[in-house]
């Protein structure tokens, strides 16, 4: 049953411009990879950690957070359209299997993109010349903690996307909750709390010995615990909807 419905949520996204952002985001990365000027004033041992710290900071903190609501939307927008709630649910599925599998293809989604802006981090470091090796494992680690960084706020924008029918407000409450980031990174307090900047500190590459550049703890405490609140509550939510 759950493979049926990811085969009916992947033909309803064929039919829609989800393509494009699989490549808005590292593209412009990548203008941003070859395009610095400050990459000629620095004299840096490894250049790839230079360029992975300007171009991860745009990417991490404004694009990926706001990709996961547009994503969203768009997993949610046929439903809203033409009664679709109601035509699901006169299926015999279990609105839980709807439910984590919306929330799936959204993370398969994302995946995809963080895996295509590994490749645009390749392919500025080639064109830049670098003549350092590829720090590979490194960047793996990046990609998979970014996106794992995404879990929550997949989870609480899936949560708005499907309660709302106009995107603009889902979307609107996706800012409201990623701008504050942008503060948020530059305070020791307050910064590894906010489960919205967990992103940029999971990609933030440096000699952190912890969990994806980030101490355990905070992995599983931010990450992982807003992760399992925010999603048993859009579950719960979406349970006790009332589908018309």
């Amino acid at each position: 049953m759950m493979y049926s419905l990811l085969q009916a949520e992947w033909h309803k996204l064929r039919r829609t411009q989800v393509y494009g952002l699989l490549l808005v985001g590292p593209l412009l990365s990548l203008l941003i990879g070859i395009m610095n000027p400050m990459f000629k004033e620095i004299d840096e041992a490894d250049p790839w950690y230079m360029l992975l710290l300007f171009m991860n900071l745009p990417y991490a903190l404004l694009f990926l957070p706001l990709v996961t609501g547009v994503i969203a939307g768009i997993i949610c927008r046929y439903e809203h359209q033409a009664g679709g709630w109601k035509q699901l649910a006169t299926l015999p599925v279990n609105r839980a299997n709807i439910y984590v599998v919306k929330f799936i293809m959204i993370a398969l989604i994302v995946l995809a993109i963080q895996l295509t802006y590994g490749i645009v981090v390749y392919l500025a470091g080639t064109i830049n010349g670098y003549e350092e090796a590829f720090p590979l494992l490194v960047v793996l680690k990046m990609i998979i903690g970014g996106w794992l960084a995404t879990f929550p706020m997949i989870a609480i924008q899936l949560w708005a996307a499907m309660n709302w029918r106009s995107f603009a407000v889902a979307f609107t409450i996706n800012v409201v909750l990623t701008l504050p980031s942008i503060l948020a990174i530059n305070s020791e307090r307050f910064g590894p709390y906010y489960p919205w900047a967990q992103a940029f500190f999971m990609m933030y590459v440096n000699d952190e010995s912890g969990m994806f550049f980030v101490p355990l703890t905070q992995f599983l405490l931010v990450t992982c615990g807003s992760f399992i609140i925010f999603f048993a509550l859009g579950l719960l939510t979406f349970f006790r909807k009332s589908i018309s």
